[in-house]
Order: C-alpha cells, then structure tokens, then sequence
C-alpha cells in the first residue's frame, strides 16, 4: 500500500492559484458571460510576477481575468488559500485591475 505524500505543492502551482484568487476578488459577479474551468494552473503565466518583483504579464492579467469566477474557491482550497492570499498575489492583482473576492 503506497503511503500519502507530504510533498506541498510546487511553487508554481500555488502561484497561480493565488493569482486565481486575486482575480476572482475583483470580478463582478454578475459580469460572468461565460462559463469558465476553474484550474489554477491556469494562472502559471503569473509565476514570475508572484514569486519576485516582477511586473506581470499581459497574459498574466487577461488569465487573471478569466479565472476571476473561480479566485473564491482557490482561496478556500487549504493547499491554495496562502497563495492567492499573500502580498505578492494581491500586488498582481491590484496591478492588473483585479479586486480582491468577498467569499
């Protein structure tokens, strides 16, 4: 019987799942079109900008956009919430013109 793994998870995952939650704090609700797969690893285009000092992307900001609907259910994730909660995810966030989620 294989044992459960301690690993966290990687540095890039969690990343991009905070970028997720930062994104989802700015949206309107209600502007939601269409409907959107929640995957953090959507946001991985935010890596650089969450993990250093870096400006981000422009792709990282449309992703964060579009993974707006789904920032709430990262930050209530335990192996996501301290991602998408840090400082560094909310300065990427308010950069890209994403509100922070009331969940």
């Amino acid at each position: 019987m294989a044992k459960p793994s301690n690993r966290s998870p990687s540095p890039r995952l969690l990343a991009a799942a905070l970028m997720a939650v930062l994104v989802f704090l700015s949206a309107d609700r209600a502007q939601v079109v269409e409907a959107v797969t929640c995957s953090a690893t959507e946001l991985s285009p935010c890596l650089p900008a969450i993990t250093s000092s870096a400006a981000p992307s422009a792709l990282c900001c449309s992703k964060l956009r579009e993974q707006r609907p789904c920032l709430c259910g990262y930050i209530k994730d335990p192996n996501l919430k301290q991602y998408f909660t840090s400082p560094n995810a909310k300065r990427v966030a308010s950069t890209c013109g994403v509100a922070s989620p009331t969940c």
